[in-house]
């Protein structure tokens, strides 16, 4: 049932607050998910076939830092805008939470490759000359020897990932695309709902709080452990 308490002189309902929350948390969850799968592998072929990786590829690692690059580079707004027939073709549709997870998907998983790449990239070589030691595989050297040794650092990094994709999210908002973001748009700038602005300001303002602290924690967990 709707309930229609306002939250001070808000137009905007608790329930609508709620539901909001909850699109915000599908899009975030889904599209880092998605984006990590995506993302991660980037990062290690990344690493491995640089000019001083274990495989050095300058086609491979050229073509894909090139398109990285340019994927990075779009700012989200333009994104979501340039690619709404793939969005159309992939969910159906340009407005609402499923197609928002297109652009931000698109939008997050280079940025992920980067993070998780430069968290790579700080792992002692000193870690690589024991797997190679050891005679590990490649696979065995990142599954076994250079994902773990960077796994605080890969934490923080997907931290950092999930905080701009709530940034995201709320921009998906401006074009329909539901969640917090959608709120403030919605009511907030076209009605001029000010205490929904506030409102939807603070409870983006606890969950990236929420979210850098746990992210914090876990981090600091794996490094001392």
């Amino acid at each position: 049932m709707t309930s229609n308490f306002n939250l001070f002189d808000s137009t905007v309902t608790v329930d609508q607050y709620i539901v909001a929350f909850q699109e915000t948390v599908i899009m975030v969850g889904v599209s880092l998910f998605i984006g990590a799968l995506i993302g991660i592998p980037l990062a290690v072929i990344l690493v491995i076939t640089r000019p001083q990786g274990l495989h050095p590829n300058r086609w491979v690692y050229g073509i894909l830092n090139v398109v990285i690059n340019i994927i990075r580079s779009v700012p989200f707004v333009i994104l979501m805008v340039s690619i709404t027939p793939l969005t159309r073709l992939i969910a159906q549709t340009t407005i609402g939470t499923q197609a928002a997870l297109v652009p931000l998907t698109i939008f997050v998983a280079p940025f992920i490759s980067r993070l998780i790449e430069s968290a790579l990239l700080d792992v002692d070589d000193g870690i690589i000359e024991a797997a190679e030691t050891l005679g590990a595989s490649t696979a065995q050297t990142i599954w076994y020897f250079l994902l773990p040794e960077a796994k605080g650092s890969i934490i923080l990094a997907l931290t950092t990932a999930c905080i701009g994709l709530i940034g995201a999210t709320a921009m998906a908002g401006t074009i329909g695309g539901g969640g917090i973001g959608d709120l403030a748009y919605t009511y907030g700038y076209q009605q001029f709902d000010t205490v929904t602005v506030l409102i939807t300001v603070l409870i983006l303002i606890v969950i990236v709080q929420i979210i850098q602290t746990l992210g914090n924690h876990f981090a600091a967990r794996r490094r001392s452990a």
